[in-house]
C-alpha cells in the first residue's frame, strides 16, 4: 500500500522526517566542505614555507601539498561521522523519527564508508606509487649524465617495490580471517570459499584496514619518535629562548591580548617611515619575548593535558579492559578522562567539537614538526635531510610529507586513545529496561553508549569499525602509548636541563654537505 494511501498526516510526516534527514547530513557536511578548504590552504602555506627556493620543483611541491592535504582531510571526516551518528537519536536515547528503520542509518553510515574508502584508497595510491615516484624521479635526476626517459624508468623500477608491499598488505587483509569458518570440518577448498564470501560481503573493508592500520604502526613510530619529543621541546624553546626578567614579571595567560595592543602602539610609530628609537626597540622586543613565553606556557599545558588524559585512558584498559586479545577493549564508564568528558560535552553542540578536534590535529603536526626540525631525518644513526624554511631541497620535502602523513593517519587512532566513548557513539544513549519485582510497571534508565551497549540500541562510527577491525593492531597501539608517554617525559627532562637554543642553531653547520653554497645565503 502506497504511503498516499495512508492520507496526508503520514505523507507530511514522512516528508518532515526527510527534511530533518537532509538539513542535519547537509550541516555536517557543509562544515567539512569548509575545513576541506582551510586545509588546502593551510596545506600550500605550510609546503611553501619550507621548500628550497633555489631548488624548488613544481611536481615536488604539488606531491608535498596534495599529500599532506589528503591526510588532514581523512582526519576531519572524524567529526563529521561522530555528529551524523550522535543526531540519529534524541537525548533520551530514542531515534529521531528519520533514522527509526535501518535502512535510513545504513543510507547515512555508507556515505562515510564510501568517503572513507575514497580517501583512504587515495593516501595508498600516495604512500606506495606517487610520493616513491617522484622521489626517485629526482634523485635520478642529479646524474646529469641521465635522460628523461632513463629517468622516468628508473624511478619506477625503485617504485615497483613499494606496489609490490601495497599489494601484499591487500591480500593479507582481504583473507585473514576474522572469524572461525562455520563448518569446521569442512574441505580446503570449502573454507577458501567461505573466505571469498566474506571478502564479497564485507565489500572490501579488511583488505583497505589492514593497509591502513599497517601504514599507522608506521606512523606510531614516527609520533614516538618525534612528536613526543617535539611536544616538550616546542614550548620549552619558546620559554628559555627569551630573558629570564620578563619571565619573572609574567603573571598570567590574561597578558596576552594587553601585549599585542603594546606591540601594535609601537609598531605604529614607525609607520610614516621614522626609525624607532632604541628604549622602543627594547620594548618591542621585551613585548615580544613576553608574548612568545605566553605561548610555550599554553603549548606545555595542552602538553600535560594530552599526556594525562592518555595515561588515565591506558590505566583504565589495564585495569578494566577485556584482555590483550580483545585489544584492549573497555566496557563502560570506569576511569574519568578530561578530554574524553569535554569532547562529549562539546559534541551536541556542533561544531564545537570540531573545533576542538581540529586544535587538536593541528598541535599534533605543530609538535611534531617542532620534533623534525631539532631532529631532522634520520635513518638510523645517519642523517638524511635537514628541515628548515625556504631551504629544504625536493627529496627532503617528500621525506617530510610522507612522515607527517604517516603522523595524521595515526591521529585518529591516537584520539580513540585519548577519548574511546566519544570516537565509538559520540553523544548518543540508549534505554535500558530495569529489573522489577513481578506486578511492577517497567522502567527504563537512560544510559550512555559505551561497548556494553546492545548492538541494536547504539550506532558505531564508520572509523571506529574501519579502523578497529584486527585486534592485534589495537593491542600495539596500547603498548605503543605507554612507550609514547615514557619518551615524552624523557624528552621533557632533557629539554628542562639544555641551555637556551642557539638563534642559528640546526640552520646553519660545518657538514651541511646535502645544501648548495647558495641556500646559506639569507
Amino acid at each position: 500500500m502506497s504511503i498516499e494511501a495512508h492520507g496526508p498526516g503520514l505523507l507530511q510526516e514522512v516528508k518532515m522526517a526527510d527534511q530533518s534527514l537532509l538539513s542535519e547530513s547537509a550541516l555536517g557536511w557543509s562544515i567539512f566542505a569548509l575545513v576541506f578548504l582551510v586545509i588546502l590552504s593551510f596545506s600550500w602555506v605550510y609546503i611553501r614555507k619550507y621548500q628550497s627556493r633555489q631548488e624548488s620543483e613544481v611536481i615536488s611541491t604539488i606531491t608535498a601539498i596534495c599529500a599532506l592535504a589528503i591526510a588532514l582531510i581523512t582526519s576531519a571526516l572524524l567529526p563529521v561521522d561522530i555528529f551524523l551518528v550522535s543526531y540519529m537519536k534524541h537525548p533520551n536515547g530514542t531515534y529521531k523519527e528519520w533514522a527509526e528503520h535501518n535502512e535510513t542509518r545504513g543510507q547515512i553510515e555508507d556515505t562515510v564508508l564510501y568517503a572513507y574508502y575514497s580517501l583512504y584508497s587515495i593516501l595508498l595510491f600516495c604512500v606506495f606509487l606517487w610520493i616513491p615516484f617522484v622521489y626517485f624521479y629526482y634523485e635520478e635526476k642529479d646524474d646529469d649524465n641521465i635522460n628523461k626517459c632513463s629517468q622516468v624508468k628508473n624511478a619506477l623500477k625503485y617504485t615497483i617495490g613499494f606496489i609490490i608491499v601495497c599489494a601484499a598488505l591487500l591480500l593479507i587483509g582481504a583473507f585473514v580471517p576474522l572469524e572461525a569458518p562455520p563448518n569446521q570440518n569442512g574441505t580446503q577448498w570449502e573454507k577458501m570459499q567461505y573466505l571469498f564470501e566474506e571478502l564479497g560481503n564485507n565489500h572490501g573493508v579488511p583488505a583497505l584496514s589492514f593497509s591502513i592500520s599497517s601504514l599507522t604502526l608506521i606512523g606510531m613510530l614516527a609520533v614516538i619518535t618525534y612528536r613526543a619529543y617535539g611536544m616538550s621541546v616546542l614550548p620549552l624553546n619558546l620559554i628559555k629562548g627569551t630573558r629570564s626578567v620578563v619571565y619573572e614579571r609574567l603573571e598570567n595567560t590574561e597578558d596576552i591580548e594587553e601585549v599585542e595592543n603594546q606591540m601594535e602602539k609601537i609598531k605604529a610609530k614607525c609607520e610614516d617611515g621614522r626609525p624607532l628609537s632604541s628604549r622602543d626597540r627594547r620594548n618591542l622586543q621585551e613585548f615580544e619575548d613576553k608574548l612568545q613565553i605566553l605561548l610555550g606556557i599554553f603549548f606545555i599545558l595542552f602538553a600535560l593535558l594530552f599526556v594525562v588524559a592518555l595515561f588515565i585512558s591506558n590505566l583504565d584498559k589495564a585495569l578494566h579492559s577485556a584482555g590483550i586479545t580483545s585489544g584492549f577493549m573497555v566496557f563502560g564508564t570506569n576511569l574519568t578522562n578530561p578530554l574524553n568528558e569535554l569532547l562529549l560535552t562539546l559534541q551536541p553542540v556542533f561544531p564545537l567539537d570540531y573545533v576542538l578536534i581540529t586544535v587538536i590535529t593541528m598541535y599534533f603536526v605543530f609538535t611534531s614538526m617542532a620534533g623534525i626540525r631539532n631532529m631532522g631525518i634520520w635513518f638510523f644513526w645517519i642523517r638524511l635531510y635537514k628541515i628548515r624554511p625556504k631551504r629544504t631541497r625536493p627529496q627532503a620535502l617528500l621525506f617530510l610529507c610522507m612522515i607527517l602523513l604517516l603522523i595524521v593517519l595515526h591521529t585518529s587512532f591516537m584520539i580513540y586513545s585519548l577519548a574511546p566513548q566519544y570516537v565509538m557513539y559520540g553523544s548518543q544513549n540508549y534505554l535500558l529496561q530495569s529489573p522489577m519485582p513481578p506486578g511492577n510497571n517497567t522502567t527504563w534508565t537512560t544510559k550512555t553508549c559505551d561497548a556494553d551497549a546492545p548492538q541494536d540500541e547504539c550506532t558505531v562510527t564508520r572509523s571506529y569499525l574501519f579502523l578497529h577491525k584486527f585486534w592485534f593492531f589495537s593491542t600495539i597501539y596500547y603498548f605503543g602509548n605507554w612507550v609514547f608517554i615514557g619518551v615524552f617525559l624523557i624528552g621533557l627532562l632533557v629539554s628542562c636541563c639544555k641551555g637556551k637554543k642557539s638563534v642559528i642553531e640546526g640552520e646553519v653547520e660545518a657538514d651541511d654537505s646535502d645544501m648548495s653554497e647558495d641556500e646559506y645565503v639569507h
